[in-house]
């Protein structure tokens, strides 16, 4: 699952790098200024989207005045954006924390299917092994599945494009500058803060993570800001902006999950696991046979599970209930 995540996030991030590169094509006029896109895709995003971003650009720069004004149309563009995805993307953390987290309770049964699973020799093997693993899921209120976290990346998509086209295609947006910062040319400095933002991000969502976890996640905790840095370069400043401005509700969106709602989940799973322990699905004998154990019942059900080879779910259970009398 987390190789289906990683790949579906390079997707993701992958389509947008080249959705931009390819709004970035196009005719320019005499004095070398790109001209609006007139195709049926891109033209009807420049016309319904990015010409009305264009108009509230200007007005939110006619309030500011001055050579600034569509630096800070940007910005405020970005947080009033941002801050509107925040409680979905917070509600999307939460689901994923807690799907994490009951994974780790069930760990030593998915150590047992993961480890059997390997041994399968034939498909019909595979097939009874993966069902178990279904169950240890089901019969435990979670999923094999957890959301992947990529709704708020298509949300964004059509601002993204917007604000792109927006800046390449007006004359006054691309020409203008922000405390020095040319608004139509990419910008290293723009590049590096937003960059060096996404890494802060990183880094502090490793510290909700167990050491396992960190082990996994190392390479991948490089993917955002790289694709950051990336998109920041091929992009005018104006864009960068867009990332800079982001990054700042992203590092606050982790600062929440890690110190507040992650410990909080925790504290809420081992106060239910005390009341509740998991559902024991397999244990170490469970393939003891593998034909017995795809034949023992006919109803689906798993064969009961040993008492003594619990000893490290128990062991837990007793851990969490030391830690909630305390």
């Amino acid at each position: 699952m987390k190789k289906l995540k990683k790949w579906l996030t390079l997707a993701s991030v992958s389509s947008l790098a080249l959705f931009l590169a390819a709004c970035a094509q196009g005719a320019v006029d005499k004095s070398g200024h790109p001209k609006p896109p007139t195709g049926f895709l891109y033209g009807s995003m420049y016309k319904y989207i990015a010409q009305p971003m264009q108009q509230l650009m200007e007005w939110i720069s006619s309030f500011f005045g001055g050579t600034n004004g569509y630096g800070f149309a940007i910005l405020i563009i970005t947080f009033v954006v941002r801050m509107i995805l925040l409680p979905l993307m917070l509600n999307q953390q939460r689901k994923m924390t807690i799907s994490q987290e009951k994974a780790k309770v069930l760990k030593p049964q998915l150590d047992i299917v993961q480890a059997q699973m390997k041994k399968a020799a034939t498909p019909e093997d595979q097939i009874q092994v993966n069902q178990y693993m279904q169950r240890i899921y089901k019969e435990n209120g979670t999923s094999m599945i957890p959301s992947m976290g990529c709704l708020t990346l298509l949300i964004q998509l059509p601002i993204f494009s917007g604000l792109y086209q927006s800046i390449a295609y007006s004359p006054d947006i691309s020409g203008s500058n922000f405390f020095g910062v040319h608004l139509g040319t990419p910008n290293m400095i723009v590049t590096i803060i937003a960059t060096l933002l996404y890494v802060v991000q990183s880094f502090i969502m490793l510290q909700g993570v167990s050491d396992d976890q960190k082990k996994a996640m190392r390479t991948t905790m490089w993917l955002s800001p790289g694709m950051t840095f990336v998109f920041c370069l091929m992009s005018p400043a104006g864009l960068g902006l867009y990332f800079l401005a982001g990054g700042v509700i992203v590092l606050i969106q982790q600062v929440i999950v890690t110190y507040i709602i992650t410990p909080s989940i925790r504290k809420q799973l081992d106060e239910d696991m005390v009341k509740n322990p998991p559902v024991i699905v397999v244990d170490e004998h469970t393939f003891d046979h593998m034909g017995q154990a795809a034949t023992a019942t006919t109803d689906g059900t798993a064969p009961a599970a040993n008492s003594s080879s619990l000893d490290s779910i128990a062991e837990m259970n007793r851990k969490r209930k030391a830690k909630h009398d305390n």
